[in-house]
C-alpha cells in the first residue's frame, strides 16, 4: 500500500506510522521536519509546509497514492487546499475529525455515528463539523473518495491524559501529585469518559485504509472501556505511587475563571458523559479490538515520562492558578460554615 500522511508524528499519527512501517507499507510523510528524528526507519520524508501549495504540488507531481490522510486539517480552507492538491491523486482521502463534534449536551449518552453533530461551546468542534460537511458534499457531488474518522481522547507515552491542566501540558498536575498537593477534578468526577491508547487507535485506522466499504463513511475509533474521572485520577495517582488528594470544582466555575479554553475543553467536551458504540467500526474492521486497558496504558505513559525529564514541562502559571482556585473553594466553605 502506498500512503501519504500530512503530519505523521503527532499523538494519533505516530502509532499509525510505526505500525504501517512494520507492515511493509510504502509510507510518505509530508511535514516541516520538526519531529522527524523520532520516526521509524523506512518512512519517506517530503519536507514542506502543507500551506506552500506550489512546493507540495511539485513534490507530488509524479506520485499517486492508495491513501492520503491529513492529520493537521482543522478548518474548511485546509480541506479546500487538500482538494486542489490531491483530487485525482488518491483512491481514498481520510480526514481526522473529532468526537467532540457530537451533540453537546447529548440527548443520549450512547454515541453512534448517527448521533447529531452540534457543539455550541467549542469553535474547534464547529470547525470540524464544517470540514465534514464540506467533504461529504465533495463525495456526493464529485465522487471524491472520502472517509471521515472521529477520534475521542487518544493518548500516547508522551503526555498524561487529564481533564484540567494548563497551557504547557499535564506534567504540572502530576508534579503536584508527587509533591502531595491537591489537584482539581472537574465536576463531581462521576461522569464517564473514554480514553484510547494510540496503538489501539492505529489498529482501527489501518483497518479502514484501502477499505472500499469505508468510502463515503464516517467512523469513530475508540476503546470500549468507560471510566469516571475519579477513576482516571486514581489510576494516575496509583501509577505515580502516591495518594490522590482531589478537589472537585464545578466545570462552569472552571470555565469562567480558567487559564485555557475550559469552556470548550470542559463544557464542550470532557464534562459530559460519553460512551461510544463501536459497532460500525467492528463491521468494517472485523478483527478490531482495543486491548490496552487504561491502567496499563497509563502506567506505560507515566513510566516513560518519569524516565524522560525533557517531557516534564513545568507550568508555574497553572500551579499558582490551581492554588488560587482551591483556596477560593476553601474560603467559600468557611463562609458557609460560619
Amino acid at each position: 500500500m502506498k500512503v501519504l500522511f500530512i503530519g505523521g508524528t503527532g499523538t494519533i499519527s505516530s502509532a499509525i506510522t510505526r505500525q504501517l512501517i512494520e507492515q511493509g507499507a510504502e509510507l510518505y510523510l509530508l511535514n516541516r521536519g520538526s519531529r522527524n528524528a523520532e520516526l521509524p526507519e523506512g518512512a519517506r520524508i517530503l519536507q514542506a509546509d502543507i500551506n506552500d501549495e506550489a512546493r507540495v504540488a511539485e513534490l507530488i507531481a509524479d506520485l499517486k497514492f492508495d491513501v492520503i490522510a491529513d492529520f493537521i486539517a482543522f478548518e474548511q480552507p485546509h480541506l479546500e487546499r487538500d482538494y486542489r492538491l490531491f483530487n485525482g491523486k488518491t483512491k481514498q482521502f481520510i480526514f481526522i475529525s473529532s468526537a467532540s463534534a457530537y451533540q453537546t449536551p447529548l440527548s443520549d449518552y450512547r454515541i453512534t455515528e448517527s448521533t447529531p453533530l452540534s457543539n455550541p461551546y467549542w469553535q474547534y468542534s464547529r470547525n470540524k463539523i464544517d470540514c465534514e460537511n464540506y467533504l461529504n458534499k465533495l463525495y456526493r457531488d464529485h465522487g471524491f473518495p472520502v472517509t471521515i474518522v472521529r477520534p475521542s481522547h487518544t493518548y500516547d507515552e508522551r503526555t498524561i491524559p487529564m481533564g484540567v491542566h494548563g497551557r504547557n501540558g499535564t506534567w504540572q498536575v502530576a508534579k503536584r501529585m508527587l509533591e502531595g498537593k491537591p489537584v482539581i477534578i472537574h465536576g463531581d468526577g462521576t461522569s464517564l469518559w473514554t480514553m484510547t491508547h494510540n496503538s489501539d487507535f492505529a489498529k482501527g485506522f489501518i483497518g479502514l485504509m484501502g477499505n472500499i466499504h469505508a468510502l463515503g463513511e464516517t467512523v469513530h475509533i475508540t476503546s470500549d472501556e468507560s471510566v469516571t474521572w475519579n477513576q482516571i485520577y486514581e489510576i494516575i495517582a496509583d501509577s505515580l505511587g502516591v495518594e490522590l488528594k482531589a478537589v472537585h470544582v464545578a466545570s462552569e466555575f472552571l470555565a469562567a475563571c480558567g487559564l485555557d479554553d475550559y469552556r470548550g475543553g470542559l463544557l464542550g467536551d470532557k464534562s459530559n458523559t460519553v460512551v461510544f458504540d463501536n459497532s460500525k467500526l467492528k463491521r468494517l474492521v472485523p478483527d478490531f479490538v482495543a486491548t490496552v486497558r487504561l491502567d496499563q496504558g497509563m502506567k506505560r505513559t507515566i513510566d516513560h515520562i518519569l524516565a524522560h525529564p525533557e517531557l516534564q514541562t513545568v507550568d508555574e502559571e497553572f500551579d499558582v492558578w490551581t492554588d488560587k482556585v482551591i483556596g477560593a473553594m476553601d474560603a467559600a466553605l468557611r463562609i458557609v460554615q460560619k
